[in-house]
């Protein structure tokens, strides 16, 4: 990171060199001006990252100074100084445009934390601005937006497999975009011109599901008064998407894995099978392998379904794509409520980069929609986010500490280790095991043992 730099304004040459050793000790690059006119020149020339002035001066004063700033760049944030404390100074210096106001005998430790708020403000500020700008530049995968290394790679895998007829299983949580990347692989695919048809495997008894898959013919059952195309032969020249496969019935699984080794469907009640030509994509949030360990699916199927494995992030995995995709949401649903937005505070901002996002990109959309809804300004800011996300604070599980009668055991570390992996996996034994290092016969010993599964 670029050091950040802090110009220093005032007229008292001794204190203004005072203040700018006191910040450099924090790390920032200091220089210093002792009148708002010199002061104003350097900054129309190289603008800094924060400017900290004094009110009272000769010639063009502290507020005159803020007010020139905000107008030429408003983009620097400065925070004034005044030895005259007073609510009516404090409004005078926030309505010409300051971002923070401390009065004099300064406490130089409380003065480092305002100029440390005020330079992540700016950054986030520029990073809001960057976004906005760059969206429609962003590289995309269809509907899919994001500019994070994981998601470029997800955007490269796509693309190689697109034009395949494989069958392929995309997993990820719940919210992050499974049936998207279905769609985006079906239009970029072979037989874009083909139906796309998806069905939820968890929305039905098993009965049901077989004749919305197969098809039955007229008198199969009670209420079956004429024939009906199951969807295995409607997706033929497309594609068929097995949302949530994970939750089909076993008896089913044996009836679908014949359907796909033989390309054929039998109907309920039809003495004939019918051939389909459709690209298999199925998808689930569940751990298919911790399934089959525990009897509750079939791992034929699950080979013959995992030909193409499509792992989908977890929206906390992808940095700044949540700014990017607030942005996206944002331009939608302004235009939808016809209100003239502009885009997000930098606080607000900062909290949406926070929030852990356990909905994933789902979460972040309705977030999005009813900040829209619920905003009366040309951008968003806190409060006009839902509660859960705009009270959210940040929290890490210590390990460590210099105290020693706060240090535990290795098997304590272990254990929280082990927690905080599958928290951030979303419970997916097999991916945590694959990142701690275990086999998976090891990882359900210590989940055993640390009492993780009863958690």
């Amino acid at each position: 990171m670029a050091e950040r730099t802090v110009l220093v304004v005032d007229d008292d040459a001794a204190m203004a060199e005072m203040v700018s050793r006191s910040l450099g000790r924090k790390g920032y690059a200091c220089l210093w001006r002792v009148s708002a006119q010199e002061a104003l020149e350097v900054a129309r020339a190289a603008p800094p990252d924060v400017v900290v002035t004094d009110l009272r001066m000769a010639g063009l004063d502290g507020l005159a100074l803020c007010a020139q700033l905000a107008r030429e760049l408003p983009e620097v944030p400065v925070v004034v100084l005044t030895a005259f404390g007073s609510l009516e100074t404090a409004v005078g210096a926030i309505r010409a445009g300051a971002y923070d106001f401390l009065t004099k005998p300064i406490d130089l430790d409380a003065l480092g934390l305002v100029v440390d708020r005020a330079a992540e403000h700016r950054a986030l500020r520029a990073e809001v601005h960057r976004l906005r700008d760059a969206l429609d530049e962003t590289r995309q995968f269809d509907e899919l937006v994001g500019g994070s290394p994981v998601m470029q790679r997800l955007y490269t895998l796509l693309g190689q497999i697109a034009v395949t007829d494989a069958s392929v299983l995309i997993t990820g949580e719940t919210g992050t975009g499974k049936e998207v990347v279905a769609r985006a692989l079906h239009r970029r695919g072979s037989r874009p011109e083909g139906p796309f048809v998806a069905i939820n495997c968890a929305a039905m008894p098993s009965a049901l599901l077989e004749s919305e898959l197969f098809g039955h013919t007229r008198g199969a059952f009670t209420d079956a008064q004429r024939d009906r195309t199951g969807l295995f032969t409607r997706a033929d020249g497309g594609t068929l998407l097995l949302d949530e496969i994970g939750e089909m019935p076993l008896d089913m699984q044996v009836k679908l894995l014949r359907a796909l080794q033989e390309r054929k469907v039998r109907p309920v009640g039809a003495d004939r099978e019918v051939p389909f030509d459709a690209r298999i994509v199925a998808a689930t949030n569940r751990d298919l392998e911790t399934l089959i360990a525990d009897g509750r699916f079939r791992e034929d199927l699950f080979f013959r379904l995992d030909v193409i494995r499509v792992e989908l992030p977890p929206l906390r995995a992808r940095g700044s794509d949540v700014l990017l995709l607030a942005q996206a949401f944002l331009a939608r649903d302004a235009a939808r409520a016809n209100k003239s937005i502009k885009g997000l505070s930098p606080e607000a901002a900062a909290q949406l980069l926070a929030y852990p996002w356990p909905g994933n990109v789902r979460e972040l959309q309705n977030c999005i929609e009813r900040a829209v809804a619920m905003t009366s300004t040309e951008l968003l800011v806190v409060g006009d986010l839902p509660e859960r996300v705009r009270d959210h604070v940040v929290s890490h599980v210590v390990v460590a500490a210099d105290d020693p009668s706060a240090l535990v055991p290795m098997d304590e570390v272990e254990r929280r280790y082990i927690t905080r992996v599958l928290v951030a996996v979303g419970g997916n034994k097999t991916q945590a095991a694959r990142i701690l290092g275990f086999d998976r016969k090891t990882l359900y010993n210590k989940l055993e043992r640390y009492h993780l599964d009863e958690e």
